[in-house]
């Protein structure tokens, strides 16, 4: 029997629009640890939605041999439901509480089948993955989102799938919870394929699949082996542009020289006719088989010509096309010892609970300081970015800022208008820029074209990302403090790098919240800063370190 858990034969996808995402593709992925890998917008959560079965292929077909379980980007979760409902086990949990009660009614016994253990079964699962002390009857609405995540992760893993789907299963996840997630990955038995941006967790991998121009290539070996095979790959490809372009000047050199031979030839051979004096007839013969050969040598050395141009052709084809966002934040400098923010005693409330704990929560920042704001889930680390930026009031403390813009991204990425396009949107936030350096600015973030008119509602998670960073980063002045909420979270791969090249290239203040460790590790953090338990105190390593 084949070891293959999931089969993709000549599967072809559209939108409604008619805009095609896959055509005729065809894959095979067997038992182990697979990860996904593409830009964004390739395809790469739309086809996990086909293998899962919630979206139809428009051609070919999709197999997969076993149950599966499916954790999408998005969990399709309403906040009411109780932990125990999103588990899929409250109809269980009900039947047991029944019968323990004395109702020994024949439906209880059928809803609970073999299942007698589930509760033992279900507090062990959660227990692995950092969620010991969650009550079943707990209300999802009270959850973190890294909580929620962990928490759809467990269902997935509650019934026993042999094939699991993850998408971005670490967005949202303090440093501890990606730990344990790590963890629980590794020792997955089944077959497993994951679509992530976290590179600790893609180097947990047994290979890595890669989804290009329509085409998925399978790597040996987890991402950084991946890593080193397309950069072998890169200097190949590039090497083989060089020598087919030398080539293709070498025949077209060739090509010109042999014609002007020809025409040295077919000159000298007229005039020694001529004074040779032989008769017409036989001068006439003897010039159209001259220009009959010069026409086959040129015909000869056209075709090498064109031969040339089309292993030129191939060899651009195979180059890459990272597709890389060319990112250059504004170069706004911010004199060392200048304070941007004071916040003295800052006090806040949320469900009846004060966030910060004692007098109070103190935060300066000065100069051009590179912080990371780290700690636990439900900590509060986004309700202070809110408060840094100026969107939400303190109920107790104040607050002072420098003069400048203090640019901030949400989370939510809620902050574009869905209904407007791409361009309309950055032109709300920069109206004094001209509308030709707009779209260059929007072309430099990957909207070219007509995607830049495309509607913020119908972009992907990642496209999301990037148009919110262009209209925030771009915007009117230039800000003198950034203030980034997990701003990794669906940015794909090549993209993280160049944002990471542009915070470092970055004059200004900026305070960013991340669970990315090798993210922080590349932005030149200088400052760290944990929220944990109420409290705000320095540390010098990040979350689940030395700054516990």
């Amino acid at each position: 029997m084949s070891d293959a858990f999931i089969v993709c034969s000549n599967l072809s996808f559209s939108w409604p629009d008619g805009t095609p995402v896959f055509q005729d593709l065809s894959f095979t992925v067997g038992a182990g640890r697979t990860g996904l890998v593409a830009p964004n917008g390739a395809g790469k959560s739309t086809l996990l939605k086909l293998i899962a079965g919630e979206y139809r292929p428009g051609g070919g077909s999709v197999s997969v041999r076993g149950p599966a379980g499916y954790l999408p980007q998005s969990l399709p979760l309403a906040g009411d439901l109780m932990v125990a409902e999103v588990l899929g086990i409250a109809p269980v949990i009900s039947a047991l509480d029944a019968i323990e009660s004395g109702d020994t009614g024949e439906e209880h016994f059928a809803a609970i089948g073999d299942d007698w253990d589930i509760e033992e079964r279900t507090r062990a699962q959660l227990d692995r993955l950092g969620l010991a002390d969650l009550r079943l009857t707990r209300r999802l609405d009270t959850l973190s989102g890294g909580q929620a995540v962990s928490l759809g992760l467990a269902a997935q893993l509650l019934k026993q799938p042999d094939v699991l789907l993850l998408d971005e299963p670490t967005n949202n996840l303090d440093l501890d919870a990606r730990r344990t997630l790590h963890g629980a990955i590794e020792d997955w038995t089944g077959c497993l394929l994951l679509v992530s941006h976290d590179r600790a967790l893609l180097d947990r991998m047994d290979r890595i699949a890669e989804l290009d121009r329509g085409d998925l290539r399978s790597y040996g070996g987890n991402f950084s082996a991946y890593q080193e095979a397309v950069r072998a790959a890169r200097d190949v490809a590039a090497k083989n542009v060089r020598s087919a372009e030398q080539e293709v000047k070498r025949e077209k050199r060739e090509m010109q020289q042999a014609r002007e031979r020809a025409a040295r030839r077919a000159s000298n051979a007229a005039r020694n006719l001529k004074d040779a004096g032989l008769p017409k007839i036989f001068a006439g013969t003897m010039k159209r088989g001259a220009q009959e050969s010069a026409g086959k040598a040129s015909e000869t050395h056209a075709a090498r010509v064109s031969q040339a141009e089309a292993r030129l052709d191939a060899a651009g084809r195979a180059v890459r096309d990272e597709q890389q966002i060319a990112l250059e934040l504004p170069g706004t400098h911010v004199p060392a010892g200048r304070t941007v923010f004071l916040g003295e005693r800052l006090r806040i409330s949320r469900g009846g609970r004060a966030l910060f704990a004692g007098q109070g929560a103190d935060l300066a920042i000065r100069g051009p300081e590179r912080i990371a704001l780290t700690g636990p889930n439900g900590a509060g680390k986004s309700t202070l970015l809110r408060m840094v930026g100026g969107e939400l009031e303190p109920a107790g403390g104040g607050t002072r800022r420098a003069e400048g813009r203090v640019a901030y991204l949400s989370q939510r990425l809620d902050l574009l208008d869905p209904g407007r396009t791409v361009a309309e949107n950055l032109a709300a936030f920069a109206p004094a820029t001209p509308e030709p350096e707009r779209m260059n600015l929007l072309a430099r973030f990957l909207f070219r074209g007509a995607r830049a008119h495309l509607p913020v509602g119908v972009l992907s998670g990642g496209e999301r990302l990037r148009a919110t960073l262009a209209c925030v980063l771009c915007a009117e002045p230039a800000p003198q403090l950034l203030l980034l909420d997990e701003p990794t979270n669906n940015l794909d791969l090549v993209s993280v790098g160049r944002l990471e090249g542009a915070l470092n290239a970055y004059e200004g203040a900026f305070v960013v919240v991340s669970h990315d460790e090798r993210f922080l590790a590349e932005i030149g953090v200088n400052r760290w800063l944990r929220l944990s338990e109420g409290r705000l105190r320095e540390t010098h390593a990040p979350d689940g370190d030395g700054g516990r």
